[in-house]
């Protein structure tokens, strides 16, 4: 460490670095193991401590009466990475959702009068995009969402955690033999350099590099043409590079969560927008409705029933990778019985709760200019720069499939096909947003950085949306809150592993196939 001038020495335990859904609760399991712990945070403020959380069979999903079939669930995960994802870090989070879960909501929520409202979302919209009830919503009421992150601090705190604040990772230490053996960062405040020791190990909790555009375009260029928004500016891919330096092993192919919601001023190109922000700003809920979408010639290009991140994906094959979404007058109504996921659906606590909230967020980006109103087609297609006569035939074959009740085209269900008849008729350029990268560090079932030789790198661990292995390409948002809990439950592991309690890998999933077989070949049988 010759080349910095450390100005102070700190000795811990347990390191995390990171104060995000991950780190946080890295952080709580690894002090309740009675380790000396010590998170730093490049920021001023804990990380956005997420309220749609999923899990596998939690207490409040077996107080609602349902339950989700371990075994199904994991193989849509993987079949919907084509499988390029390590299964056994899939079933090890379907393990441990519930457990990570209930102490979320025994330890953060239920002392200050807050329980876990299992959500039943569960829309199967076709046989190809299953859906799958996993949602678990902090709450007092049922019916509104409730923030716990200054709970969450509080009781980290409580534990006995050092918290700092504006203190930036700038590399990780190693012995000789390549243990990792603490830090050097810096305190973003006075400049000082400071080494932080850390006896048990270094948890890498610092989300992806989303919003980091040399990143990007080395490992997931398309990225930038495809979103114009970033929605976790302070994931800029420290903690992946700086466990790289010491021969970690990263996924070799991009996987990102990205929102269909990003507004854009018409007349301005993808490449020259890309906005760096955590307060959802431009950001239109509507647009994830299978309202119609059109190409920038003014046609329609792909079945608009589709998970968020799909339309998207198909925009990036249409001119200049953005599309427009048309819709009339009477989308209030229209939004009541459409039955989408997660965030987007009606209904949502806390945020697009009844039709009269999709009204208003509409109509502030009236105000803005992002949103165009007209009362004839013609007038809408100017103010979107869309060939008018392309816009009025795809509109009139739009209203002729709703008539017949069947989308014959891109085969859309009939429930979701809706009128464009109605004035005035509303018009916006959508591209995609951001919320982080998902390809990170590869690691195995001990939450364990793993080498080029597949090794585990020692005393040094990553969870969250820094550690990789769990997905591939596009975010599967049919199981709502998945990402969520990925790095809530693999924070919660990674604690325990590096404060010395040795995680046992659960493998009742194979206990239970073996049951299915038995029962298959007679051998179980009563």
């Amino acid at each position: 460490m010759e080349k910095y001038n450390v100005k102070t020495i700190i000795d811990t335990e347990v390191l995390v670095v990171g104060a995000g859904n991950a780190g946080m609760m890295a952080a709580a399991a690894a002090a309740e193991e009675r380790a000396k712990v010590t998170i730093i945070e490049k920021e001023n403020s804990i990380n956005l401590m997420r309220l749609g959380i999923a899990g596998v069979n939690t207490n409040a999903q077996k107080k609602a009466g349902f339950t989700i079939n371990k075994q199904e669930l994991v193989e849509y995960i993987a079949s919907y990475a084509q499988h390029n994802v390590d299964e056994g870090l899939i079933y090890e989070w379907a393990n441990n959702s519930a457990e990570a879960v209930n102490w979320l909501e025994d330890t953060i929520l239920k002392p200050h009068g807050a329980y876990m409202h299992a959500e039943p979302d569960a829309v199967v919209t076709s046989d190809i995009y299953k859906a799958f009830p996993t949602e678990n919503d902090p709450t007092f009421d049922d019916k509104s969402a409730t923030s716990y992150g200054e709970w969450f601090q509080n009781k980290v705190l409580d534990l006995g955690v050092s918290l700092r604040f504006r203190t930036a990772l700038s590399e990780l230490i190693t012995d000789d033999s390549g243990k990792v053996t603490g830090v050097i960062a810096k305190e973003l405040e006075s400049g000082d350099i400071i080494q932080i020791n850390a006896s048990k190990g270094v948890i890498i909790a610092t989300g992806g590099y989303s919003s980091n555009e040399e990143l990007l375009k080395k490992w997931s260029p398309i990225s930038l043409k495809k979103n114009v928004y970033s929605d976790s500016p302070r994931n800029t891919g420290e903690g992946i590079t700086a466990a790289l330096s010491v021969g970690a092993m990263k996924d070799e192919e991009p996987a990102q969560i990205v929102f269909d919601r990003g507004l854009v001023p018409v007349g301005t190109k993808n490449k020259d927008m890309y906005v760096k922000t955590d307060k959802f700003e431009d950001w239109l809920w509507l647009g994830s409705y299978p309202f119609l979408k059109v190409n920038m010639k003014g046609q329609r290009f792909s079945n608009e029933s589709i998970p968020y991140q799909y339309i998207v994906n198909a925009a990036s094959k249409e001119p200049g990778y953005q599309y427009a979404m048309i819709w009339d007058d009477n989308y209030g109504e229209y939004v009541k019985k459409l039955l989408m996921l997660g965030c987007a659906r009606y209904g949502f606590p806390g945020y697009m709760a009844n039709s009269d909230k999709f009204i208003a967020d509409v109509e502030q980006y009236v105000k803005k200019n992002l949103v165009m109103k007209a009362d004839t087609i013609e007038e809408l297609a100017e103010k979107l720069n869309l060939p008018a006569n392309n816009l009025k035939a795809t509109i009139e074959r739009n209203n002729e499939l709703n008539v017949k009740h069947i989308d014959q085209d891109f085969g859309k269900e009939n429930y979701r096909l809706t009128p464009v008849d109605q004035k005035p008729y509303y018009g916006c350029i959508l591209s995609g947003r951001i919320l982080d990268t998902l390809d990170g560090l590869r690691i195995n079932r001990k939450m364990e950085v793993l080498n080029e030789n597949y090794e585990p790198i020692q005393n040094l661990y990553a969870a969250g949306n820094a550690s990789g292995g769990f997905f591939f390409g596009s975010y599967p948002d049919h199981i709502p809150g998945l990402c969520s809990s990925h790095a809530q439950t693999f924070g919660r592991l990674a604690g325990k592993q590096a404060a010395g309690t040795d995680i046992t890998v659960n493998d009742d999933n194979i206990s239970l196939k073996q049951q299915k077989q038995d029962v298959t070949t007679g051998a179980s049988q009563k």
